[in-house]
């Protein structure tokens, strides 16, 4: 129950305040009545911030520097062809849930009057889309304004009696939209000037009783749909419309129901607690998309979830409840590939035809396997399986895709009609989405973000709306834009609260002269050590810069000096929260997308030579045996020598005739971290492999020319080893002063379960044996894993072993018992990331509590807070994983590019083997791909596939076997990919 008073006070004044109070009835756990009174004061000064009306400049409350806040309503607002004097929009709650993309354009929906009651539902309803608005009302251009209706005494609405919540507010919005239209038209007539505009202020509202209600009180209000119908580029801001609202239109007229009712959130939860439910992120796998998987914290293995019926409406990324299925229903994974572009080619977007959910052909496939599960020995034992009963969480985001041709029905571009075609996902795990366009024609060809709304069960596959086109498919612009989104970089330019963090001096900032000014303050003077950087070629945002002298005692002191961004980055600053959002810097083939704006990351903070800049430096006293005698950390003004790339300092190193004390400091250097590399090796780090390659560019066009696999350099390891001390010794001294908060990585032993499947390959095709117990038994066995004949083979098993591995993650130091602090594939017990401050926020997280545990700041409040850093940890996780993932896709479009109508031969060994295909890896160039028997031959030859050897022999006119690490000569042309509207690389076998 909840009670309403108004008490009324005699404040005649135009600023005065009223004051009103809501009094809550409610029970608490023990049965007793509590009474709750909150007060709300009403007040006449808050301002309608149009542009047009003076009264409410005079009464507009000011800042501590007795400014009032600049006005955002347009003085002169666009107008439609119903409302030809300009118009101010009040969307309801609703208008933003199912149009945040059309507010969003940025050619149309300005001058819009969020109203506190729409704000607070919708922050209530979607968190994602009150950031998208709240972001809307930062944006100048756009002149979003934010209207506590809630506390303006005439605005201000008690629920009456047996009112619902909702009906309520539906009430405050159209108050709120009567008072400012006769508000304005006041404050028009109280101009001088004689303007007869007069703007009228519409609510946009799909709810038909508000509607009805509005008219009947004279209030100029409008649908969404016919309010948009009346603007210029109507036909592509309608598409932009979700279609969850068309949908319950038609809802009423379909009964054939294709999948499960999901279950209540309080059935699932109780199913959970009980034991007999499970809870897990949904996952699709790359080669069949009728497979899902789903950990549980329950068992060890995830469970399997197979064919969409079992699905039941999950979308990979998902938090979903699942059921695990009788013992008869249970099945061992797929050996074989299945595309839905190859099974699902000619379905009709438009109709549900009331076919069976699983098609036929989708039922074929499912039945050859389970066939496959029961005649299998021990290698395919069959796996238990779930299905998914209900969903917790829907991760659903926007979609970068195209049109599938064969899904539109006229391809005119003339034509206006709306029709119903698929968007196939870029992302072969998500399946195809249903949108309505009235631009099939235009959009053929394109890159299209869309999103999805809603997934019914009378409905095979999802239905959702279109956003925006990217550009044309395979055009460079549209490509990094897709992969961007598709991996959720933030791209955007940095915004003007950004960049007013900057320093004022700009380019022209410099190290104070004086040694007494205050930037001076705890920091030691390292200014005459010889420091020099080495990086990638063409680094700009340098890091990291090193030293090492020979100390009287016959020790060296070695030093490294990190940019100390935290001097300039302040906490819960605006470039702050922005660079904490991003979490990391992003390097793509052609381009960077920075965490910090480039004044910081290319000039002040980074090291370059010849100039001076602040550092946070550690510096070690070491034995020419590279064991550690002290460890000291200081703030630090440096003057880097030289900057080197890694090619420029080997062959300095190298060269004999160089005796100077830089490079001697280098040999130092070079020489100290061959034993800290050996130490660690003893200790059980492991040296794995990725398949790295770099693409060179047209310096002009950025066009691609060539890809190369990186050689790596002893200088790379001089300056890794060094990284990693460091990264080391300020775990450790964080962790010493703040046990609970401190943000350290660590890297989980993999589950022996992970490795069952690489070890037992290894044994079957080559009789070597893979140890995993500890990751010293790991890295020893690792080392046997040698062919003699094929020096390829060893690096084939370390880049495999890889992807057994579990990820590394950053956490917070109180959330896990030290044990499991542990680094696995370091083999170190403690580690962060403190070297690379300018592109990852975790380092520059650590550079803070760093500063604080050597007392020169103190901490601020945000770093004490163990369920923020919980917040910052998790999202910078994310991040970190999402940037390696854009930055391959990165290659891997060059790659496509640089082989562009080529026709080459090289080698290949075979890294996976279906029973209707195989993968192949290609070390020139770093690519990976599937030939699928299809493309062996046509028409598709017959195969045996034995699993248990990992072999597959293909009869007919091919006549050959295909085997696991087999080196294979393949083919390499590049085709653009059907199902993804990407140019990938073809292989076939020559």
């Amino acid at each position: 129950m909840e009670y309403f008073s108004l008490k009324r006070s005699n404040a005649a004044d135009r600023g005065g305040h009223n004051l009103s109070s809501k009094v809550y009835v409610r029970s608490t756990k023990s049965g007793k009545v509590q009474k709750i009174v909150r007060e709300l004061y009403l007040r006449k000064d808050i301002p309608c911030s149009s542009n047009l009306c003076r009264a409410c400049l005079e009464i507009a409350p000011t800042d501590f520097g007795k400014k009032a806040t600049p006005f955002v309503l347009s003085d002169t607002p666009a107008g439609s062809k119903d409302y030809p004097d300009g118009l101010y929009l009040v969307p309801d709650t609703n208008a933003f849930l199912s149009g945040m993309d059309l507010f969003e354009v940025e050619t149309a929906f300005h001058d819009v009057i969020v109203l506190q009651t729409v704000l607070e539902e919708v922050k209530n309803r979607s968190l994602p889309l009150y950031h998208r608005l709240i972001a809307l009302t930062k944006h100048e251009g756009k002149r979003f304004y934010v209207f506590f209706n809630e506390f303006r005494q005439e605005t201000h609405v008690p629920r009456e009696t047996g009112e619902t919540i909702n009906d309520r507010n539906d009430r405050a919005v159209r108050r709120a939209v009567q008072w400012y239209n006769e508000h304005i038209t006041q404050a028009v007539k109280a101009r001088s000037n004689k303007q007869t505009r007069i703007p009228t202020v519409v609510m946009i509202t799909d709810d038909r009783d508000c509607l009805r209600k509005a008219r009947a009180e004279n209030i100029p209000s409008s649908t969404l749909a016919d309010f948009v119908f009346g603007l210029e580029n109507a036909d592509e801001l309608l598409d932009m419309m979700s279609a969850a609202q068309d949908q319950r239109e038609v809802r009423s007229k379909k009964t054939e129901l294709f999948y499960s009712e999901h279950y209540t959130i309080s059935k699932m939860m109780t199913g959970v607690k009980a034991g007999i439910l499970h809870q897990g992120i949904f996952n699709v796998s790359p080669y069949n998309y009728l497979e899902g998987s789903v950990h549980v914290p329950a068992f060890d293995k995830s469970l399997l979830v197979l064919g969409r019926e079992n699905g039941n409406r999950a979308v990979s990324g998902d938090v979903v409840v699942v059921e695990i299925l009788p013992q008869d229903q249970w099945k061992a994974p797929s050996t074989k590939i299945i595309e839905e572009e190859t099974l699902n080619k000619n379905d009709n977007p438009e109709v549900e035809d009331g076919e069976n959910i699983v098609s036929e052909r989708e039922r074929k496939a499912l039945q050859e396997e389970v066939k496959r599960a029961h005649g299998q020995s021990s290698e395919g034992k069959p796996q238990p399986t779930a299905r998914v009963v209900g969903i917790v969480k829907r991760n659903w985001r926007q979609y970068v895709g195209h049109i599938d041709r064969d899904s539109v029905r006229t391809t005119s571009k003339s034509t206006r009609q709306q029709q119903m075609v698929f968007l196939v996902p870029m992302d072969k795990r998500i399946p195809k989405i249903r949108i309505r366009t009235r631009q099939a024609g235009e959009l053929l060809g394109q890159r299209i973000l869309a999103t999805i709304d809603s997934w019914d069960r009378d409905s095979r596959y999802p239905m959702g709306h279109f956003v925006r086109s990217l550009g044309e498919l395979e055009s460079k612009g549209a490509e990094t834009e897709a992969l961007l989104l598709e991996w959720d970089v933030q791209y955007k330019p940095f915004p003007k609260t950004v960049l007013d963090c900057l320093p004022a001096e700009g380019h022209d900032w410099k190290v104070p002269v004086s040694v007494d000014d205050p930037g001076w303050k705890g920091r030691k003077d390292l200014r005459d050590l010889l420091v020099c950087s080495i990086d990638p070629p063409g680094c700009v945002d340098i890091d990291d810069a090193l030293h090492a002298r020979k100390l009287p005692n016959g020790n060296f002191e070695v030093g490294v000096h990190i940019a100390d961004v935290s001097h300039f980055v302040k906490p819960n600053n605006a470039m702050d929260k922005e660079a904490s959002q991003r979490g990391t810097t992003v390097y793509l083939v052609d381009k960077r997308i920075d965490m910090l704006p480039m004044l910081l990351g290319t000039d002040l903070c980074s090291l370059k030579p010849y100039v001076e800049r602040y550092a946070f430096s550690v510096l070690w006293e070491v034995t020419p045996d590279a064991d550690i005698i002290t460890s000291h950390f200081t703030k630090s003004v440096i003057r880097s020598r030289e900057a080197f790339s890694y090619e420029q300092a080997q062959i300095r190193i190298d060269d004999v005739t160089q005796q100077d004390d830089l490079t001697e400091g280098m040999r130092t250097l070079l020489m100290l971290s061959k034993k800290l590399k050996q130490k660690r090796y003893d200790a059980g780090a492991l040296n794995l492999a990725s398949p790295e390659v770099k693409v060179q560019t047209e310096s002009e066009t950025s066009d691609p020319v060539d890809v190369q696999t990186k050689r790596l350099l002893d200088t790379n390891s001089l300056v890794e080893e060094f990284m990693l001390l460091a990264n080391i010794s300020v775990a450790a001294k964080n962790y010493e002063a703040f046990p609970q908060t401190a943000l350290l990585r660590r890297h989980g032993a993999p589950p022996k379960t992970n490795f069952e499947e690489l070890a037992n390959q290894l044994k079957v095709k080559k009789g070597m044996e893979l140890r995993t117990d500890t990751s010293k038994a790991l890295a020893d066995s690792l080392d046997t894993c040698v062919e003699p004949s094929e020096p390829f083979f060893n690096t084939l098993v370390r880049i495999m072993a890889t992807r057994c591995m579990m990820s590394a993650e950053y956490f917070c130091a109180g959330t896990q018992a030290y044990p499991e602090f542990r680094h696995y594939g370091l083999a170190s017990e403690i580690y962060t990331h403190f070297t690379s401050p300018i592109r990852r926020y975790a380092d520059l997280e650590a550079h803070r509590q760093l500063a604080a545990a050597i007392d020169y700041e103190p901490l601020d409040a945000s770093l004490h807070s163990k369920s923020k850093l919980e917040g910052v940890c998790k999202n910078i996780n994310v991040r970190h994983r999402n940037a390696q993932m854009a930055g391959r896709a990165s290659i891997e479009y060059y790659v496509g590019q640089a082989l562009k109508g080529k026709d080459v031969t090289e080698d290949g060994f075979v890294m996976k083997v279906f029973s209707n295909g195989f993968v192949v890896f290609v070390p020139r160039f770093g690519i990976e791909s599937l030939i699928r028997l299809r493309d062996l031959a046509t028409p598709e030859p017959e195969a045996e596939f034995d699993a248990e050897n990992y072999v597959l022999s293909v009869k007919g006119s091919v006549g050959r076997n295909v085997e696991l690490f087999e080196k294979v000569r393949v083919r390499i042309t590049d085709e653009v990919e059907g199902s993804t509207g990407k140019r990938k690389v073809k292989l076939t076998l020559v």
